[in-house]
């Protein structure tokens, strides 16, 4: 009865959160579909836009030019210093724990494809880096090729591993013989694709990116939904400090069969469950990381910080609020 009694409480706090498993990192988010609150940790204008932490931020972030994560970056810092786009989000991170950046700006979760697992992992990882804020993006997937090139004449469609399971419905209508060709960003493809100058080849990326690389667009909005949707951290070596934020995310190491005590505790704080990702921890099996978001509308307080905190297995990666561009 006793294990009934705190199932049940689990599904009551859990509410439509997936509790992925095995690694699989099939986590739900309430914000895939809407954001909440739609302030940054600054004080924004009515428009809803966010407006910066740091008039001279020098911000670090998955590039190359045209990425969706460089509109992110400069929708969260639009008078930002500097801009400098990495090559990965290992190296983005790396700015900012050495002082070369304030700030780095990392995708973390897809409305379709669900947590960007190896930027989650560069988060895990990372024992110093804290979120500060996050981004919540509207996602057009747009198909590009080299100028004169045709839809009927794409055999190869490149893009991230997210553009290309996001676009899987409209490529098996429209494109069903075209292989697909995975690059490190939406924006790398779209730059490979103007580098072949192949009509055979497409890319799919951000709208911007096709006049940035001089293509065409063949096809807007290949993606499955118009509610697709993708959320940004922004990262500092610095915990935010002061008022009480709305969002919280913490790291519970533990193996599978302790997580559920682990929620219950959290629930019993009085904050809200919002996500719940897992990743290996690698060193057993059955033994994973496990990414809580959590959330209160009137602000989770320190006390809540720290009793969530004070679980043997939880650190307190960041405490946040959340702008969504529209």
């Amino acid at each position: 009865m006793k294990n009934l009694n705190k199932t049940l409480l689990i599904l009551l706090c859990a509410g439509s959160i997936g509790l992925a498993g095995c690694g699989n990192s099939a986590g739900v988010s309430k914000d895939s579909m809407a954001a909440k609150d739609s302030t940054t940790i600054a004080d924004t204008s009515d428009s809803g836009e966010s407006s910066i932490l740091m008039a001279d931020a020098s911000v670090s972030y998955l590039g190359p030019a045209g990425t969706y994560t460089e509109e992110a970056a400069m929708f969260f810092f639009p008078e930002a210093k500097t801009m400098m786009p990495k090559g990965t989000v290992d190296e983005a991170i790396a700015d900012v724990m050495n002082g070369t950046a304030d700030y780095a700006v990392i995708p973390q979760e897809n409305t379709l494809g669900g947590a960007v697992t190896n930027y989650v992992d560069a988060l895990i990882k990372q024992n110093d880096a804290f979120v500060i804020g996050e981004v919540i993006l509207p996602i057009s997937q747009t198909l590009m090729g080299v100028p004169g090139a045709a839809i009927e004449d794409i055999k190869t469609v490149c893009s991230h591993a997210q553009g290309i399971k996001q676009s899987e419905t409209w490529r098996k209508e429209h494109l069903p013989h075209a292989v697909t060709e995975e690059k490190a960003s939406t924006a790398a493809a779209a730059e490979y694709v103007a580098e072949q100058q192949d009509k055979s080849i497409a890319a799919i990326a951000a709208p911007g990116a096709a006049a940035l690389y001089g293509l065409d667009v063949l096809a807007e909005n290949v993606q499955i939904t118009d509610a697709n949707k993708t959320r940004f951290y922004i990262l500092s070596a610095k915990e935010p400090q002061g008022e009480e934020f709305p969002r919280a995310v913490f790291v519970a190491t533990c193996k599978a069969s302790r997580i559920d005590d682990i929620i219950v505790e959290i629930h019993d704080s009085g904050v809200e469950l919002v996500t719940l990702h897992d990743r290996p921890e690698g060193s057993e099996l059955g033994s994973y990381y496990y990414v809580i978001e959590v959330e209160s509308e009137g602000g989770i307080t320190q006390e809540q910080l720290d009793r969530i905190s004070d679980i043997e297995e939880v650190r307190l990666v960041g405490k946040f609020r959340s702008v969504e561009k529209k």
